[in-house]
Order: structure tokens, then sequence, then C-alpha cells
């Protein structure tokens, strides 16, 4: 389907990275996942169980690292899997839970949720000063059988919280449908004192060796782009997806394939008819590239609607 941006975005990604130019994907603030290099012997609950001190949160591993897309990725020694943990912020003068939600979850209507995680309601103003825990977004690629109650009952261990995620994500009683990213917001993260140790190595190794890196993230996000260029062209947007978000989560990546990125999700989301995705994608592309424009000639009309909606 036709969605790309205008030839000078093209040629500036082209000229940058040799990207494709069409699509995007949701995007919020960084949260405090972390880096585990897979060791030979393990296996996702032993990581779980040595990481948080429950088997049970496999199912966060396999979610975070997309690995239960297109019938599922087995781990191998060597790979890099990113594990979620809390993250906390202090409070300065003027912030309110709808500009920390904003900041931090990537919209104010989440303003409730970050509130009650720190127990309290989103009317009563944090405290300045006070220092935060900030839930971990985790992003679940829903399946052809997932409902939001399902998601809520998965992750959150209650299928009455549905409401909550369906809040949470602006869907306003729409379907999940395939290939839908859901943000799930967790707050049950206790690390062990081995899941912190893991934390800090990580985060020393990411400072001694971040150049490195990133500089082989972005080849090898340069190397595989035509991958997910050929997914979203042959309509495998559910793989578009979970290789676009895989591409993100890799490490720090230059603004313009970032935006090429965000191109190819824009496309698979208005596709799978996910369009409030596809509106934030956009966004993401155009935070990414402020000069991007959409020829309304050469761009699918559920393209410029999809980013119209999120226009200010």
């Amino acid at each position: 389907m036709p969605g790309y941006p205008t030839q000078r975005t093209c040629r500036a990604l082209l000229a940058t990275a040799a990207l494709g130019c069409g699509s995007l994907a949701l995007t919020t603030r960084d949260a405090a996942a972390f880096t585990h290099i897979v060791q030979p012997g393990d296996t996702l609950a032993s990581i779980a169980e040595g990481t948080y001190g429950r088997i049970q949160h496999e199912k966060v591993l396999v979610a975070a690292n997309a690995l239960n897309v297109e019938g599922g990725t087995a781990i191998v020694p060597g790979m890099r899997l990113q594990v979620p943990a809390m993250e906390h912020h202090r409070v300065v003068a003027g912030e309110t839970w709808a500009s920390l939600a904003e900041a931090l979850l990537g919209h104010k209507r989440r303003a409730d949720v970050l509130a009650a995680a720190n127990g309290t309601s989103p009317w009563l103003p944090p405290e300045d000063g006070a220092e935060i825990v900030v839930p971990y977004n985790l992003r679940v690629i829903a399946t052809s059988s997932d409902t939001i109650v399902t998601i809520a009952y998965k992750y959150l261990g209650d299928k009455n919280k549905a409401w909550v995620l369906d809040h949470y994500n602006g869907f306003r009683g729409r379907r999940v449908q395939r290939g839908d990213v859901v943000l799930v917001p967790l707050t049950d993260l206790p690390l062990t004192p081995e899941g912190r140790a893991a934390a800090a190595t990580s985060s020393q190794l990411g400072r001694t060796e971040s150049e490195g890196g990133q500089r082989k993230a972005q080849a090898k996000v340069n190397t595989e782009m035509p991958a997910l260029i050929a997914d979203v062209r042959a309509g495998r947007y559910v793989n578009a997806v979970a290789r676009a978000n895989q591409f993100l989560a890799s490490g720090e990546l230059t603004k313009p394939q970032i935006a090429g990125i965000h191109g190819q999700l824009l496309e698979a989301y208005v596709a799978l008819g996910s369009i409030g995705l596809a509106s934030a994608s956009c966004a993401a592309l155009k935070a990414a590239d402020p000069d991007a424009v959409f020829d309304p000639i050469d761009t699918s009309p559920k393209i410029i609607a999809a980013c119209a909606a999120n226009a200010p």
C-alpha cells in the first residue's frame, strides 16, 4: 500500500543509512530495562527466577523481547535480552501527575496509573522532591486469540483490570486486533540481589562499551532494514511490528534510522487497523525528523488521517 514520506525525506534516509521510507511504531520514554546476555544453560524460567525471584515472570521476558511472535523464537547463548525493571524519578516543583505521565509514560491520560503506583490519587499533587516509582511500559504484541481481558489477566493478574488497559491505551472500547501493541504498565517487578547486581553490571558495561555497542546496533539495523521493508511490502505486518520493535530496543539508533523504522510501522499499523498506534507512530516519526511531510498524491489517505489525528 502506498504511504511514504516525501522524496526529500526518503533521500535523506537513504543517503544516511540505506533505509526505505514507509511506516512506524509506538514509542514511549525508555524504561529502566537492562540487558542480559544469554549464557549456556539459561532458560527464560531460570532468568526470571534469578532476576525477579518468580519463574512466572518469564512471560514478561517473552513479551519484552517479542519472542512469541509468529510461532515463537528460542533463546540461544549470546543472545541479548531486554530485562524490564522499575524506574524512579525525583519530582521537581511545578510537575503534576498529568505532566509526569506524559513525560514518563507517553500520555497524560496515564496519570491515574502513575499516581496509583505511588499510593495516591491524580488530583493530589506530587510533593516537590519526592522520589516516585515509574511503571514499566511492557509492549505486548496481540495475537489473534488475545482480548483486552486475557491480556489484563495474564500480565496484571486480574481480568477486571481490562478497563485500565483500555483507558491506558486509548482504545475506547475497541476490540484488540492481531498485531496491536498493547502497553501494559507493570509495577510488580522487584529485583532479587542477583537481579540488582545484573542491572548494575549491565549499566557499567553500557558505559564502558557504549560507543562500540551502539555502532554495532546501528550497523545491524542498516543491514537488516531491507527485511523490515520486505515484511511491510509483503503484508507480513505482525512480523514487521515485532522486527521494528526489536530494532528500536537494540540500542541508540540515529535519527534517520528511527524515522525510517517508524515510517514502516506507520504503514503496518494502518494496514492492521490500529489507527491509535499509527497516530502515535506518526508523531514519533515527526519527532525524529521534524521536516518530514506526506505528499497527499503519493500517500494513502488512511496514513494522512492517522497523522492528522495526532496533529496539535
